[in-house]
């Protein structure tokens, strides 16, 4: 009865290991007992390429936390920033002193709390821009010449800084200082920007 030899798995599905020393003397030593079949060479040497002896493997890492996407930062449009201010030409100045150009309105912050003056002065602008004036006068006062109390004379001196703010340039072309006949040093032209449609 012959026997039947079942066929071997193909290559790709054996591990691959090399031959000890030991393992391979035995391997010839059964080599060269065997009869070959009828009709096939005597094969007296094998070679079994295998791999190599694994290595237990290390405790795997612990697995890293999830990792969200880099959030690239977007580029916002920057905030718009108020127009600079431009100074009131000597055209215009000379027309305002003159009466040629009217004053479309006028506020006296003279006597008021800074704190009351800044508000009242924003909403007066306020106002004037949305109703489409043109000049505006503010009187802030001259304050005392005679070195007296230091506080007088603060507005003369905050109303040009508040106009040059943020806040008040949205509402505000350029100022400058009014004519004698006006009020003089007292007292600004404020050239008001229009509120857009």
């Amino acid at each position: 009865m012959k026997r039947v030899i079942p066929p071997l798995d193909p290559p790709a599905q054996r591990r691959k290991r090399h031959l000890s020393e030991d393992e391979r003397a035995l391997w010839d030593s059964v080599a060269k007992q065997v009869k070959p079949l009828r009709g096939r060479p005597l094969l007296t040497r094998i070679e079994v390429v295998t791999a190599p002896p694994e290595v237990p493997a290390a405790k795997p890492p612990a697995p890293a936390p999830p990792q969200h996407p880099v959030k690239r930062p977007v580029k916002l449009a920057a905030p718009m920033s108020p127009p600079p201010l431009a100074s009131l030409g000597r055209r215009e100045r000379s027309h305002l002193s003159r009466g040629r150009k009217d004053i479309d309105a006028r506020i006296d912050l003279h006597g008021m709390t800074q704190a009351r003056a800044h508000h009242a002065l924003l909403r007066f602008l306020q106002h004037a821009s949305h109703d489409g004036l043109s000049f505006v006068l503010v009187i802030t006062g001259k304050g005392s010449r005679l070195g007296g109390d230091p506080e007088r004379g603060v507005l003369r001196r905050q109303v040009p800084q508040w106009l040059s703010l943020p806040e008040f340039r949205s509402y505000v072309v350029g100022f400058d200082e009014a004519a004698i006949g006006h009020g003089g040093e007292g007292a600004l032209y404020v050239r008001v920007r229009r509120a857009r449609g």
